[in-house]
Parts: C-alpha cells; structure tokens; sequence
C-alpha cells in the first residue's frame, strides 16, 4: 500500500515523541506520521532509570557541566556541541515541566531533589526516583496522542529507507499485524529508533534496541561515526531470570559501594574519585576485578550505607525490582556485573538531526553528533534527545515550505517464500551477541577484533541470502540491522589504535597525541 505523509517520524522514545509534539506545535497543518515496532511505551527511554542532567541551582554554573561533559568525552567532544546542549537544557527542562506536565521530584524544602552521578562534580540530576524515563515516556505519550495533526501506528517495523543519490524519499515498512510492507512517501523522514544493546550477550536495553536506524541511515548512505565507542553501564542485576534488569547510578549517587564476592572494596584501587569515576573506569573496574577472582559478578551494597526507609523512598522501583528476586536492597548488597548500555556513536549529524542524505534526519541515540565524544557522561543522553528533537522541529519548520513530496516504486518481495528455518535467525544472532560480547566487549586486543570480523563476514552472507530468499518478518529485520552494526563497531574499533574512553585495546594501552573520530561510510 502507498501512504503519504509530510513527516515520517521512526521511533518512540523521547526524540521521537518530542519532535513530534514540537512540530506540531510550530506547523500545525503538516501531517505527522509515528511509527513504532512494538507498542509505543516500548524503548529505551521507558527504562532509563537515573535523570536527566541540567544545571539547575546555584551550586553549579554550565562551565561546570561543559567542563565535565568534555572531560567524560576525552578529547573527542564538539565543544561547541556540547556548548549548546548544555546551555539550552534549563529551557527544554521547563517545557518538560509546563507543556508535557513531568513532575521531577522534590525533596522535603520543596526544591527540586537533584542526585549526582558518575562524571558530575555536582548535584545536577533532575529525576522522578528511580523511573524518570517511565514518567517522561508516560507524559510525552498522553500528550503527542491529543495532537489532531499526528497519527500513530504501533507494531510498524521500518524495514529499510528509500534513498537515491544521497537523497531519502521515505522508507518501507512492515505491518506487523497485516504482513504487508507499506511504502511511505515523506518531504521529511526523522529516525529515533535509539541505541543497538541487543548485539551483546548481557545488557541493559529492551529487545527493540536492535540498531534499526544506524543500520538503514548507513546503506542510505550516511555517515557513520565513533562506532567502536560503545559505553558498558557498570552494574546490570546479576540473576538468570532478571533480564538484564538496570541498577541505576544514582545509587552510587547516594553513597552505595562496590565489593567483591570477599565484602572487600576494590574501586579505590582503580580511580580517586571511587564508585563516582566515568562509568568506562568503573566498568573496566569490574572486568578486571572478576578476571582475578574468576567470580561471575560483584556486589553492590547500599544496605550499609542508608537507612532502609531512605532506599525505599528514593529507589521504589529497583527495591521492588530486585524484591521478585528474593534480593533486599535494605538488607543485603546487590549482585551486579556490566552490560551494554548506550552507543555512543552513530550518524554523523549536526544538532539538528540533520545528515548528509537529504531529508533524512536523525535523533537521540541514533545520532552522533559530537555531544558524548568517546564516552558519554550520565544523564547527557535524555537532554541530548530533548535538545536536538527541538532543533530539529525548528530547522524541519523552517524549510517545510521547500520539500516535496516524491514518489518511489512499491516494494517487490521478488521469489521471496514464507520461511521454514526460521531457526537459523536465533542461532546467527545468539552467536553475534556471544562473540561481540567476548571479543568486542570492555577490553579489546587486536587477535580478538579480526576474529569478530571474520565471523560477522561469515554471517552478513548467511543473513542477506535468508533476507532475500524469504518473506519479511520483524526477527529477520532486526537481524539484519544488527549484524550491520556489528560490522561497523569491529571495523571502527580495528581501525583505532589507541585507547581512548570506552574503547580500551590491550595492544595500544594509551592515548594518541593525534585523534579523530572514526567514520564510515558505503562501501566498507
């Protein structure tokens, strides 16, 4: 089926659903098009459990965040990027509050209760407890669902982006409960599909961070940056049911300490700052520790540091959590272990989305848009996708009056047939996850990343003859997009020969006098 649209806008997170809400309110006559793979609170943003960072009080100025931002970054961030974010974050921050009706937490002076996270060297963290990004998905759904001018469509899976000589037309897209691909035709197609956490064994993302929108931008013919950069949250609940279930930093925030299997505190060893060091060093902490002891996981203990009420109030949601698994924060210490978190990497853009393929865009983790560098601070991620969602309204608004709708062909499912094997989907993409994990995880040599490579080359063949030999489906798509991301993180980390932020290879221990970022683009 043909559909027509003025903006196609890929995903539901808070990028997705902000742009969606700012340019209704600036074009109110343009037709909005969201669509999402699964239901629209599922993303990464409803999981996230820390805040969102803003200067806020008089205790910080936005030197201090620019400063902590860039020294998180290592060398690698725009600081005229950075500069901008951060700066406009108070504003952003107020239209969560007034126009979307988030309600922050508030401490007992009735002031904002602002927590502190690793990177920060102050309080700056506006959160609701522990579920921030529930209550901000939960809000920003309520109010894009009474916007006259948008349609929603959940359970629509992009499958890929129509895109000639560096220009996008719009994208096909699977219906997931019909079984047919739709051709959308867009002046303008946005991608918030977020990060790509499902290409490892262990991590904290949903099951639809699966890389979707950096796998479709780069066979558009956008360019790809800082892949190798992919950041490991330190403390991922430690239980075979719990599925990669967060612990958010803000406990480490409010005091918690990291112990091994022994009760011994081990982070002092590792950087001054302790349990409130960049989460690469807490992360690689960690590994290390385990690697000695031969221990599947670390304990994280909170119960020895506050009082059992405290916890309850300030971390409802992690307490009820780890409650189902029979673990008492208040009582006992946390196994944790690191997980896949947040891609630092992404499309080469500027802050407004915008990318060298013309009338694509592209928001929130899907992005690179020189704010993280090669690791991302806490809390930046939220405000980043807030900021550049607004400038992204504004440019789209701006230039609205200059974009064409073009048609382009229907989609040909050619000898495409129903598959029988649909086995060989879950076997290629458990060995991925397993080899990404063990071979391009917290620490890297260069014997480990042509060993990656060799097999995802084995498999990228395997799984674009499935892709062509045999109808559609969401599995499939997913698989796909993830080995392609798989790719580009191999190949950007060989390329690297230094370690720098969260890219540590044992071959090249320290930093380059001379970096750039990585980037990449069609053909490899």
């Amino acid at each position: 089926m043909k559909l027509k649209t003025n903006f196609l806008i890929i995903g539901s997170g808070i990028s997705g659903l902000s742009l969606a809400l700012y340019l209704s309110k600036l074009v109110p006559d343009e037709r909005i098009l969201l669509i999402t793979k699964e239901s629209l609170h599922e993303s990464s943003t409803f999981h996230a459990q820390g805040g969102i960072a803003c200067v806020w009080n008089n205790n910080d100025n936005f030197e201090k965040h620019i400063r902590d931002t860039l020294v998180a970054g290592d060398g690698l961030c725009d600081e005229k990027v950075v500069r901008k974010i951060i700066t406009q974050a108070p504003e952003r921050i107020n239209d969560l509050i007034e126009l979307v009706g988030v309600e922050f937490t508030r401490n007992e002076n009735g002031e904002y209760d602002l927590g502190k996270e690793g990177g920060h060297s102050v309080r700056r963290v506006l959160h609701v407890n522990d579920q921030t990004g529930q209550s901000i998905e939960q809000a920003l759904i309520r109010n894009v669902k009474k916007l006259p001018n948008v349609e929603i469509k959940e359970y629509w899976c992009a499958v890929n982006l129509y895109a000639e000589n560096f220009k996008c037309y719009g994208a096909y897209v699977l219906d997931q409960k019909t079984n047919e691909i739709h051709n959308i035709t867009a002046k303008a197609t946005i991608l918030a599909t977020g990060g790509a956490g499902k290409i490892y064994l262990y991590t904290t993302n949903p099951d639809i961070a699966s890389g979707d929108g950096i796998a479709m931008a780069y066979r558009a013919g956008v360019i790809i940056a800082n892949m190798e950069f992919y950041q490991f949250h330190p403390t991922c609940l430690y239980h075979p049911y719990a599925k990669s279930f967060l612990i958010s930093e803000a406990l480490r925030g409010e005091g918690a300490v990291l112990r091994n299997i022994s009760g011994n505190e081990f982070m002092q060893n590792y950087h001054p700052s302790k349990e409130l060091a960049p989460r690469d060093i807490v992360s690689r902490a960690i590994d290390a520790e385990l690697k000695k002891s031969g221990d599947d996981h670390v304990l994280l203990d909170i119960a020895s540091k506050k009082d059992p009420n405290f916890i309850k109030s300030h971390f409802p949601g992690i307490y009820e959590n780890c409650l189902k698994f029979n673990i008492d924060i208040t009582r006992e210490a946390i196994p944790v272990v690191p997980s896949a978190h947040y891609s630092v990497g992404g499309c080469l853009t500027k802050i407004d989305g915008s990318t060298k393929v013309k009338n694509l865009y592209v928001v929130g983790e899907s992005a690179c848009t020189g704010l993280h560098g090669a690791n991302r601070l806490a809390s930046n991620s939220l405000l980043e996708g807030l900021v550049c969602s607004y400038e992204c309204a504004k440019t789209l608004g701006n230039v609205i009056k200059d974009l064409k709708i073009n048609e382009f062909k229907e989609w040909e499912p050619g000898n495409a047939v129903p598959s029988t094997e649909a086995v060989i989907i879950t076997q290629n993409w458990d060995e991925i996850r397993r080899f990404m994990w063990n071979y391009v995880g917290i620490v890297r040599t260069d014997l480990r990343l042509q060993r990656a490579k060799k097999r995802i080359n084995l498999l990228l063949d395997e799984i674009n003859q499935y892709y062509w030999d045999f109808k559609i489906e969401k599995n499939l798509v997913e698989l796909r997009n993830l080995a392609t991301v798989a790719k580009l993180i191999i190949v950007s980390a060989i390329s690297r020969k230094e370690s720098r932020g969260i890219h540590f290879n044992l071959d090249y221990p320290h930093k380059s006098e001379m970096s750039r970022p990585t980037t990449l683009r069609r053909p490899w």
